[in-house]
């Protein structure tokens, strides 16, 4: 949660190369991810099928894990909570998406229904927003002319090259 605080209001670009407001929006967007895993779990719980309570407990699961990866004040009550946040704020974005992504596809897959979907969704897109971050920033428009001219470059000089050679 520190490395979250850490630039935010300064306007200085953190090591990772995503802004203080894109960080804090994947943590908003994995709480109330885990909100709605925790809440659609429950509701998936209230069954006879057996695979649709495993569907639930998984994203019980998935709630509880997403509150300790991305809100550790949540789960104060746990000694070990703070060591999983730091760690996992170590994880490159591409490894949380990843994990995200992953974690919400399983009981998707366990039980397609309208209660694991959209509980997921959230999750899911936790997982996406990571995915974007590791893509990095999007280039300006006067570098890619530069990179299209020296490929353009390259290409011309291939084709001189190959054309004075004899077969």
């Amino acid at each position: 949660m520190s490395a979250a605080v850490n630039g935010a209001g300064t306007g200085e670009e953190p090591k990772e190369g995503v802004t203080w407001w894109y960080r804090w929006l994947c943590r908003v967007a994995g709480i109330l991810g885990g909100m709605s895993c925790a809440i659609a779990g429950l509701l998936n719980c209230i069954t006879i099928h057996p695979v649709n309570i495993a569907a639930g407990v998984w994203m019980i699961l998935n709630a509880f894990i997403l509150f300790l990866c991305e809100a550790p004040f949540c789960c104060q009550f746990i000694e070990f909570s703070n060591a999983v946040a730091t760690r996992v704020d170590k994880l490159l974005h591409w490894q949380k998406a990843f994990f995200y992504c992953g974690m919400a596809l399983f009981p998707v897959i366990l039980s397609l229904t309208l209660t694991t979907f959209l509980g997921n969704a959230l999750a899911f897109a936790t997982g996406v927003l990571y995915g974007l971050a590791a893509l990095g920033k999007k280039g300006d428009a006067i570098s890619y002319v530069k990179l299209q001219q020296q490929q353009q470059k390259q290409t011309d000089e291939e084709k001189l090259t190959g054309s004075l050679e004899p077969e």
